[in-house]
């Protein structure tokens, strides 16, 4: 990746096709097709402006139409992720960064739905979790200390990769996380249990999710009402799109 004059740095084909998630082949065809507007070096080289990635990223998330905010390392996505990704990563973290979340203060409208959680499950902890491409952040969270983890730490991450509930009965029995230092120590997770949490189009950002220092399994009531806590947070964060 080079920086032009402008500050706009400048993409080969393969690294823009890294961020929209889509084979070289295909980003190629946008280029000759005029979906992304690109132009050949001397030697015959497609290079492209990451400005013009970002904005065909924001067409594909629905965005309505205008400037696209200065690109941030975060919502770019890992070229070598030491965590499990979808197919839709790139249009993932852009849709995160145009809901503007991370990194706000606490909002009782989160906090009211975390606690709910806890209530209804009886699990010690609950998150309200954003991902973006290295760490997951917590919008809301009860029983847990710390404000963030590294994203590769993050249970989140095959939640968010699910169309529904994703549960984790016991983590010590389970080889995707026994060794995982949330495990092995502090908070000492065992159980965990979270919904996605999806914008109007359909891209997990984060997920709710209730979590316990003991094995457990949850009844069809407490999966039902972690189920429409984590509906009406999926609502209030396609407000904020």
């Amino acid at each position: 990746m080079k920086t032009s004059p402008d500050n706009d740095p400048i993409l080969t084909t393969r690294e823009a096709a890294h961020l929209l998630g889509v084979a070289v082949s295909t980003a190629q065809a946008w280029m000759e097709g005029g979906a992304l507007p690109a132009w050949k070096t001397p030697g015959g080289h497609r290079r492209v402006h990451l400005s013009a990635v970002k904005q065909l990223l924001a067409q594909q998330s629905g965005a309505a139409p205008g400037p696209v905010p200065e690109p941030q390392g975060e919502f770019l996505p890992e070229f070598e992720p030491d965590y499990p990704v979808g197919a839709d990563e790139a249009r993932r973290l852009a849709a995160l960064s145009m809901t503007g979340l991370l990194d706000t203060p606490s909002e009782q409208v989160f906090d009211r739905l975390t606690w709910l959680a806890t209530h209804a499950t009886e699990c010690p902890m609950a998150l309200l979790t954003l991902l973006s491409a290295q760490r997951q952040w917590f919008k809301s969270r009860i029983g847990m200390h710390e404000r963030e983890t590294p994203r590769a730490q993050a249970f989140c991450n095959h939640t968010i990769m699910q169309e529904k509930l994703f549960v984790v009965e016991d983590a010590h029995d389970d080889p995707r996380f026994a060794d995982n230092p949330l495990v092995t120590g502090a908070p000492h997770i065992r159980f965990y249990a979270g919904f996605p949490l999806r914008d109007a189009n359909g891209l997990a950002l984060g997920a709710l999710c209730v979590l316990d220092s003991e094995p457990r399994r949850l009844r069809e009531r407490e999966l039902r009402a972690l189920r429409e806590l984590a509906a009406i947070a999926s609502d209030e964060i396609r407000r904020r799109a």
